[in-house]
Protein backbone atom coordinates (compact mmCIF):
# COMPACT_ATOMS: atom_id res chain seq x y z
CA UNK A 1 0.00 0.00 0.00
CA UNK A 2 1.20 3.65 -0.46
CA UNK A 3 0.22 5.53 2.25
CA UNK A 4 0.05 9.49 3.37
CA UNK A 5 -0.28 10.54 7.07
CA UNK A 6 -0.84 14.19 7.54
CA UNK A 7 0.57 15.59 10.76
CA UNK A 8 3.96 15.16 12.43
CA UNK A 9 2.87 15.47 15.66
CA UNK A 10 3.31 13.11 18.43
CA UNK A 11 0.69 10.41 17.23
CA UNK A 12 1.14 11.37 13.12
CA UNK A 13 4.41 10.38 13.55
CA UNK A 14 4.12 7.47 15.36
CA UNK A 15 1.53 6.21 12.75
CA UNK A 16 3.68 6.48 9.94
CA UNK A 17 6.15 4.96 11.86
CA UNK A 18 4.21 2.32 11.96
CA UNK A 19 2.88 2.23 8.25
CA UNK A 20 6.77 2.35 7.21
CA UNK A 21 7.65 -0.92 9.32
CA UNK A 22 4.76 -2.52 7.38
CA UNK A 23 4.83 -1.18 4.06
CA UNK A 24 7.71 0.34 1.46
CA UNK A 25 5.67 3.60 0.40
CA UNK A 26 5.29 5.65 2.97
CA UNK A 27 5.11 9.36 3.51
CA UNK A 28 4.78 12.16 6.58
CA UNK A 29 3.59 15.49 5.36
CA UNK A 30 4.84 18.31 8.23
CA UNK A 31 2.82 21.70 7.52
CA UNK A 32 5.96 23.79 8.13
CA UNK A 33 8.83 22.74 5.43
CA UNK A 34 11.29 23.57 7.86
CA UNK A 35 9.73 21.21 10.04
CA UNK A 36 9.88 18.76 7.31
CA UNK A 37 13.55 19.12 6.78
CA UNK A 38 14.04 19.27 10.28
CA UNK A 39 12.85 15.59 10.60
CA UNK A 40 14.14 14.41 7.23
CA UNK A 41 17.24 15.73 8.31
CA UNK A 42 17.31 14.04 11.95
CA UNK A 43 15.33 11.10 10.87
CA UNK A 44 13.54 11.50 14.30
CA UNK A 45 10.85 13.57 16.05
CA UNK A 46 12.93 15.43 18.59
CA UNK A 47 10.16 17.31 20.02
CA UNK A 48 7.73 14.74 20.85
CA UNK A 49 9.66 11.44 20.24
CA UNK A 50 13.22 11.86 21.11
CA UNK A 51 15.41 8.94 20.54
CA UNK A 52 13.40 7.39 18.25
CA UNK A 53 14.40 6.47 14.76
CA UNK A 54 12.10 6.43 11.69
CA UNK A 55 12.42 3.46 9.09
CA UNK A 56 14.74 4.03 6.48
CA UNK A 57 11.45 4.21 3.94
CA UNK A 58 10.07 6.86 5.65
CA UNK A 59 9.46 9.69 3.43
CA UNK A 60 8.63 13.07 5.06
CA UNK A 61 7.63 16.21 2.87
CA UNK A 62 5.68 19.87 3.47
CA UNK A 63 3.97 19.82 -0.36
CA UNK A 64 0.38 19.12 -0.27
CA UNK A 65 -0.01 18.00 -3.60
CA UNK A 66 2.74 15.55 -3.45
CA UNK A 67 2.21 14.42 0.05
CA UNK A 68 -1.33 13.17 -1.96
CA UNK A 69 0.05 11.89 -4.92
CA UNK A 70 -1.10 8.13 -5.58
CA UNK A 71 -1.80 7.28 -2.36
CA UNK A 72 -4.06 4.46 -1.23
CA UNK A 73 -4.93 5.86 2.18
CA UNK A 74 -4.69 9.32 3.09
CA UNK A 75 -4.78 9.28 7.19
CA UNK A 76 -5.72 12.65 8.88
CA UNK A 77 -3.49 12.41 12.03
CA UNK A 78 -3.77 16.30 13.40
CA UNK A 79 -5.20 18.03 16.19
CA UNK A 80 -9.09 18.89 15.79
CA UNK A 81 -8.73 22.42 15.51
CA UNK A 82 -7.36 21.76 12.07
CA UNK A 83 -9.13 19.05 11.08
CA UNK A 84 -11.54 21.12 8.82
CA UNK A 85 -8.90 22.69 7.06
CA UNK A 86 -7.06 19.70 6.36
CA UNK A 87 -9.91 18.54 4.77
CA UNK A 88 -10.46 21.23 2.71
CA UNK A 89 -6.93 21.06 1.14
CA UNK A 90 -7.45 17.79 0.69
CA UNK A 91 -10.87 17.67 -1.16
CA UNK A 92 -8.59 20.09 -3.40
CA UNK A 93 -5.84 16.90 -4.88
CA UNK A 94 -7.72 14.14 -4.14
CA UNK A 95 -8.13 11.46 -6.95
CA UNK A 96 -10.79 9.07 -7.77
CA UNK A 97 -10.15 5.82 -5.88
CA UNK A 98 -7.96 7.67 -2.55
CA UNK A 99 -9.39 7.02 0.96
CA UNK A 100 -8.86 9.59 3.58
CA UNK A 101 -9.64 8.53 6.89
CA UNK A 102 -8.74 10.44 10.57
CA UNK A 103 -6.76 9.40 13.37
CA UNK A 104 -8.21 12.46 15.34
CA UNK A 105 -9.55 12.76 18.55
CA UNK A 106 -12.26 14.89 19.86
CA UNK A 107 -15.39 17.02 18.05
CA UNK A 108 -15.08 20.29 16.16
CA UNK A 109 -15.12 23.18 19.11
CA UNK A 110 -16.56 25.78 16.39
CA UNK A 111 -20.11 23.77 15.84
CA UNK A 112 -20.45 20.43 17.78
CA UNK A 113 -20.03 18.56 15.33
CA UNK A 114 -18.90 15.06 15.11
CA UNK A 115 -15.40 14.62 12.75
CA UNK A 116 -17.31 12.26 10.09
CA UNK A 117 -20.30 15.03 9.86
CA UNK A 118 -16.85 17.53 8.76
CA UNK A 119 -15.69 14.71 6.73
CA UNK A 120 -19.40 14.40 5.00
CA UNK A 121 -19.23 18.59 4.56
CA UNK A 122 -15.65 18.42 3.07
CA UNK A 123 -15.45 16.08 1.15
CA UNK A 124 -18.61 14.70 0.35
CA UNK A 125 -18.94 11.05 -1.01
CA UNK A 126 -15.85 9.98 1.18
CA UNK A 127 -16.89 7.10 3.48
CA UNK A 128 -15.85 7.19 7.09
CA UNK A 129 -13.36 5.36 8.25
CA UNK A 130 -11.22 6.27 11.19
CA UNK A 131 -8.50 4.42 13.60
CA UNK A 132 -8.43 5.20 17.78
CA UNK A 133 -8.58 3.19 20.87
CA UNK A 134 -6.05 3.11 23.73
CA UNK A 135 -2.59 3.34 22.97
CA UNK A 136 0.02 6.41 23.23
CA UNK A 137 2.30 7.64 20.69
CA UNK A 138 5.53 6.79 22.32
CA UNK A 139 4.52 2.61 22.85
CA UNK A 140 3.48 2.64 19.08
CA UNK A 141 6.90 4.22 17.94
CA UNK A 142 9.02 1.94 19.76
CA UNK A 143 6.73 -1.05 18.15
CA UNK A 144 5.76 -1.89 21.44
CA UNK A 145 2.61 -4.58 21.57
CA UNK A 146 -0.91 -1.95 20.96
CA UNK A 147 -4.34 -2.88 19.72
CA UNK A 148 -6.47 -0.11 18.19
CA UNK A 149 -10.07 -0.11 16.62
CA UNK A 150 -10.55 0.63 12.64
CA UNK A 151 -14.13 2.03 12.49
CA UNK A 152 -16.09 2.25 9.08
CA UNK A 153 -19.34 1.62 7.01
CA UNK A 154 -17.29 1.03 3.76
CA UNK A 155 -15.34 -2.50 3.51
CA UNK A 156 -13.11 -1.44 1.52
CA UNK A 157 -12.13 2.03 3.43
CA UNK A 158 -12.33 0.09 6.28
CA UNK A 159 -9.97 -2.94 4.87
CA UNK A 160 -7.40 -0.36 3.81
CA UNK A 161 -7.29 1.28 7.33
CA UNK A 162 -6.40 -2.57 8.84
CA UNK A 163 -4.05 -3.16 6.80
CA UNK A 164 -2.05 -0.15 6.72
CA UNK A 165 -1.39 -0.86 10.29
CA UNK A 166 -1.99 -4.42 11.35
CA UNK A 167 0.86 -6.07 11.65
CA UNK A 168 3.84 -6.43 14.12
CA UNK A 169 3.01 -5.58 17.62
CA UNK A 170 -0.09 -3.78 16.49
CA UNK A 171 -3.36 -5.35 16.35
CA UNK A 172 -6.10 -3.40 14.61
CA UNK A 173 -9.94 -4.79 15.26
CA UNK A 174 -12.49 -3.61 12.65
CA UNK A 175 -15.62 -2.25 14.03
CA UNK A 176 -18.83 -0.96 12.29
CA UNK A 177 -20.27 1.65 14.92
CA UNK A 178 -18.43 5.22 13.87
CA UNK A 179 -20.17 7.09 16.24
CA UNK A 180 -19.65 4.91 19.29
CA UNK A 181 -16.11 4.57 18.42
CA UNK A 182 -15.57 8.73 18.15
CA UNK A 183 -17.55 8.99 21.10
CA UNK A 184 -15.56 7.18 23.25
CA UNK A 185 -12.19 8.36 21.50
CA UNK A 186 -13.53 12.33 22.32
CA UNK A 187 -15.37 11.97 25.39
CA UNK A 188 -12.90 10.10 27.45
CA UNK A 189 -10.14 12.79 27.20
CA UNK A 190 -12.46 14.92 29.52
CA UNK A 191 -13.15 11.79 31.81
CA UNK A 192 -9.31 11.32 32.07
CA UNK A 193 -9.08 15.30 32.95
CA UNK A 194 -11.23 14.71 35.70
CA UNK A 195 -9.01 11.57 37.30
CA UNK A 196 -6.03 14.09 36.49
CA UNK A 197 -7.40 16.65 39.11
CA UNK A 198 -8.45 13.93 41.74
CA UNK A 199 -5.20 12.40 41.78
CA UNK A 200 -3.07 16.07 41.72
CA UNK A 201 -5.40 16.78 44.21
CA UNK A 202 -4.37 13.46 46.30
CA UNK A 203 -7.96 12.07 46.33
CA UNK A 204 -6.53 8.50 46.00
CA UNK A 205 -7.16 5.43 44.27
CA UNK A 206 -10.99 5.21 45.60
CA UNK A 207 -11.90 8.28 43.92
CA UNK A 208 -10.09 7.23 40.54
CA UNK A 209 -11.67 4.10 40.18
CA UNK A 210 -15.11 5.78 40.97
CA UNK A 211 -14.41 7.80 38.34
CA UNK A 212 -13.47 5.70 35.83
CA UNK A 213 -16.35 3.30 36.63
CA UNK A 214 -18.86 6.76 36.48
CA UNK A 215 -17.57 8.22 33.52
CA UNK A 216 -17.94 5.34 31.44
CA UNK A 217 -21.60 5.30 32.62
CA UNK A 218 -21.64 8.69 31.06
CA UNK A 219 -20.06 7.36 28.14
CA UNK A 220 -23.17 4.54 27.69
CA UNK A 221 -25.93 7.34 28.44
CA UNK A 222 -24.59 9.62 26.02
CA UNK A 223 -23.77 6.45 23.61
CA UNK A 224 -27.53 5.14 24.01
CA UNK A 225 -28.94 8.93 23.55
CA UNK A 226 -27.17 9.01 20.10
CA UNK A 227 -27.37 5.79 18.46
CA UNK A 228 -24.12 4.27 19.49
CA UNK A 229 -23.90 -0.05 20.24
CA UNK A 230 -23.38 -0.32 23.76
CA UNK A 231 -20.17 -3.34 23.30
CA UNK A 232 -18.37 -0.48 21.61
CA UNK A 233 -18.09 1.86 24.66
CA UNK A 234 -16.65 -1.45 26.49
CA UNK A 235 -14.60 -2.08 23.97
CA UNK A 236 -11.07 -0.42 22.97
CA UNK A 237 -12.20 2.45 22.03
CA UNK A 238 -14.47 3.42 24.84
CA UNK A 239 -13.43 1.68 28.07
CA UNK A 240 -10.11 0.39 26.81
CA UNK A 241 -9.29 4.17 25.74
CA UNK A 242 -10.32 5.33 29.25
CA UNK A 243 -8.40 3.46 31.36
CA UNK A 244 -5.22 4.29 29.35
CA UNK A 245 -5.75 7.85 29.73
CA UNK A 246 -7.34 8.04 33.18
CA UNK A 247 -4.14 5.86 34.71
CA UNK A 248 -1.31 6.84 32.96
CA UNK A 249 0.75 9.90 32.84
CA UNK A 250 1.98 9.88 29.44
CA UNK A 251 -1.52 11.15 28.96
CA UNK A 252 -1.73 14.87 28.44
CA UNK A 253 -5.05 14.98 29.54
CA UNK A 254 -4.81 13.32 32.69
CA UNK A 255 -1.25 15.60 33.25
CA UNK A 256 -3.57 18.53 32.50
CA UNK A 257 -5.72 17.08 35.39
CA UNK A 258 -3.31 16.53 37.57
CA UNK A 259 -1.84 20.14 37.50
CA UNK A 260 -5.08 21.81 37.69
CA UNK A 261 -5.56 19.29 40.77
CA UNK A 262 -2.01 20.72 42.28
CA UNK A 263 -3.17 24.78 41.91
CA UNK A 264 -1.98 25.75 38.63
CA UNK A 265 -4.59 28.05 36.61
CA UNK A 266 -5.58 26.47 33.12
CA UNK A 267 -3.22 28.51 31.13
CA UNK A 268 -0.42 27.84 33.03
CA UNK A 269 -0.99 24.05 32.82
CA UNK A 270 -1.11 23.73 29.11
CA UNK A 271 1.87 25.85 28.87
CA UNK A 272 3.51 23.24 31.41
CA UNK A 273 2.60 20.09 28.65
CA UNK A 274 3.47 22.58 25.46
CA UNK A 275 1.27 20.37 22.95
CA UNK A 276 -2.64 20.23 22.17
CA UNK A 277 -4.75 18.91 25.35
CA UNK A 278 -7.81 17.79 23.34
CA UNK A 279 -9.82 17.06 26.28
CA UNK A 280 -9.59 20.76 27.22
CA UNK A 281 -11.67 21.86 24.16
CA UNK A 282 -14.03 18.96 23.96
CA UNK A 283 -14.89 19.40 27.81
CA UNK A 284 -16.31 22.37 26.14
CA UNK A 285 -18.77 20.43 23.51
CA UNK A 286 -19.04 17.95 26.47
CA UNK A 287 -21.87 19.93 27.79
CA UNK A 288 -23.94 21.46 24.88
CA UNK A 289 -24.07 17.32 23.65
CA UNK A 290 -25.02 16.20 26.83
CA UNK A 291 -27.80 19.09 27.06
CA UNK A 292 -28.49 18.31 23.50
CA UNK A 293 -29.02 14.74 24.14
CA UNK A 294 -30.95 15.15 27.39
CA UNK A 295 -28.71 13.56 29.55
CA UNK A 296 -26.69 13.95 32.86
CA UNK A 297 -23.06 14.22 32.53
CA UNK A 298 -21.73 15.47 35.55
CA UNK A 299 -18.14 14.75 35.74
CA UNK A 300 -17.97 16.18 32.11
CA UNK A 301 -20.22 19.15 33.33
CA UNK A 302 -17.70 19.78 36.52
CA UNK A 303 -14.65 19.73 34.53
CA UNK A 304 -16.00 22.40 32.05
CA UNK A 305 -16.48 24.63 35.74
CA UNK A 306 -13.05 24.01 36.83
CA UNK A 307 -11.68 25.02 33.37
CA UNK A 308 -13.93 27.81 32.22
CA UNK A 309 -16.02 28.99 35.61
CA UNK A 310 -12.83 28.70 38.01
CA UNK A 311 -14.83 26.11 39.75
CA UNK A 312 -12.52 25.53 42.55
CA UNK A 313 -11.42 21.28 42.67
CA UNK A 314 -12.77 20.84 46.07
CA UNK A 315 -16.16 22.51 45.15
CA UNK A 316 -16.20 20.58 42.20
CA UNK A 317 -15.54 17.53 43.98
CA UNK A 318 -18.26 18.27 46.79
CA UNK A 319 -21.18 19.16 44.00
CA UNK A 320 -20.58 15.74 42.43
CA UNK A 321 -20.49 13.98 46.37
CA UNK A 322 -23.64 15.68 47.56
CA UNK A 323 -25.76 14.43 44.61
CA UNK A 324 -29.06 12.50 45.40
CA UNK A 325 -28.10 8.83 45.93
CA UNK A 326 -29.25 6.57 43.29
CA UNK A 327 -29.53 3.37 41.48
CA UNK A 328 -26.30 2.31 39.68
Amino acid sequence: MRIAVLGAGSWGTALAMQAARLHEDVLLWARAPAQAALLASRRENARYLPGVHFPENLRILADREAALRDRDLILVAVPTGGFRETLHWVAEFIAPGQRVAWATKGLEKSTGAWLHEVLAEELPGQPPALLSGPSFAGEVARDQPTALTAAGTDPDALERVVRAFHGRAMRVYRNADVLGVELGGAFKNVLAIAAGISDGAGFGANARAALITRGLAELQRLGAAVGARPQTLTGLSGLGDLVLTCTDDQSRNRRLGLYLGQGFDLATALGRIGQAVEGAETARVAVAKAAEAGVEMPICAEVHAVLYRDRPVREAVRRLLERDPVAE
